[in-house]
């Protein structure tokens, strides 16, 4: 890669909103690195898609990120990773892509003492079993443990992330799950989760860990750009956000992920 094209933006898509999560951990991590972010926000939720139409969807996306110029595109959506990642890396073989399935089991792994590993996730990345599979593959004696949680992603989208509601979902989701199975670990195995990880934590108790997989994703992307001698030494660094609809709503819930006010008027339209 010529040395110009070190600073080009580091791509990040998701389904919508969540993956700010990866984002934020990923502008945190890499200090220089500029990012272009894509939420196709007009066909959210991809949980629910078939895997036919997210592959569309995903290649589509990635078509309008690579034609802006981006040197790493990552799969802010774990939805995306399992079902679309060996379709992406064969259509653009030349780039770069990090997804956020693997950065996660392996983090996962490490974090178990008892290889007794909960998942939870949208049905679609529960139904897939991308978690299951990778973990296994790394660390073969390990049991998981998988739960979808739908209800985790509206209540992160409306900002209800503490209070009694959170707790009394993620307790119908979680309660009998961490009795029942004697997990130590648990991933949150979709970008919106970790906005609740408080009430999830309080939930699971102090004894399970939580792995995030928006910052191991960031740390994964950081060891990707110095492998292959793609960091950015510039300083001047751009944060750019682009949608396919919504740029009010986007800009309002994306402030509850970003940890910051965003304003609609720096929320790109665009139309794939």
């Amino acid at each position: 890669m010529h040395e110009s094209d070190c600073t080009l933006p580091i791509g990040v898509f998701d389904s919508g909103i969540g993956g700010l999560t990866v984002l934020r951990a990923l502008t945190e991590a890499l200090p220089r690195e500029s990012f272009l972010y894509l939420g196709d926000t007009a066909r959210l939720p991809y949980g629910t898609k078939s895997a036919k139409s997210v592959i569309r969807y995903v290649l589509q996306t990635t078509a309008l990120l690579k034609a802006r110029g981006v040197k790493l595109l990552v799969i802010a959506c774990n939805t995306a990773t399992g079902v679309s990642l060996e379709a992406l890396q064969e259509a653009y073989p030349e780039l770069p892509v990090v997804g956020v399935i693997r950065p996660g089991a392996e983090a996962a792994c490490r974090s178990s003492r008892n290889g007794r590993i909960g998942v939870i996730g949208t049905e679609s990345t529960i139904n897939a079993r991308g978690y299951e599979r990778e973990i296994l593959r790394i660390r073969p004696d390990a049991k998981v443990f998988a739960q979808p949680c739908p209800l985790f992603v509206p209540l992160a989208e409306e900002g209800w992330c503490e209070g009694q509601i959170a707790s009394l979902v993620a307790e119908r989701y979680l309660g009998t799950m961490v009795r029942d199975t004697g997990i130590d670990t648990l991933v949150l195995g979709c970008t919106h989760f970790p906005v609740l990880a408080g009430a999830i934590q309080s939930v699971v108790g102090d004894n399970v860990r939580l792995v995030d997989s928006a910052r191991t994703t960031a740390e994964f992307v950081q060891e990707m750009l110095e492998r292959r001698d793609i960091c950015s030494t510039t300083t001047e660094r751009s944060l750019t956000f682009l949608a396919t609809d919504g740029a009010r709503r986007f800009a309002r819930v994306g402030g509850v992920f970003m940890h910051h006010p965003l304003d609609p008027s720096d929320v790109e339209i665009v139309d794939l």
